[in-house]
């Protein structure tokens, strides 16, 4: 495990890590989330860097076991974000 950061937004496509772990931008992430709805990994490229900010990522590869894994995952925080106020982030990936 290289670095465990706050994922800070999430899509199907991508998501926002808070790390002040720098990145370059087109380089490959290997990401590894471990939640209620079950281990999810993910390959990313980085888009975009902020500086002891955060990275920006674009999912380029996920498996088949995995996938319904990260869908359970966003509807769960869908739901939580309609019946609940603005706080943390609710889980952590680790990228290597």
């Amino acid at each position: 495990m290289d670095d465990v950061s706050r994922v800070c937004d999430l899509s199907v496509g991508g998501l926002f890590l808070s790390t002040p772990t720098r990145r370059l931008v087109g380089e490959k992430v290997k990401l590894d989330f471990l939640v209620r709805e079950g281990q999810i990994r993910i390959e990313a490229v980085v888009q975009h860097q902020i500086p002891n900010g955060g990275v920006g990522l674009k999912f380029t590869a996920i498996t088949d076991r995995d996938c319904p894994n990260l869908v359970a995952l966003m509807n769960r925080m869908r739901a939580l974000a309609c019946t609940q106020t603005p706080r943390a982030p609710l889980f952590v990936a680790s990228s290597r």
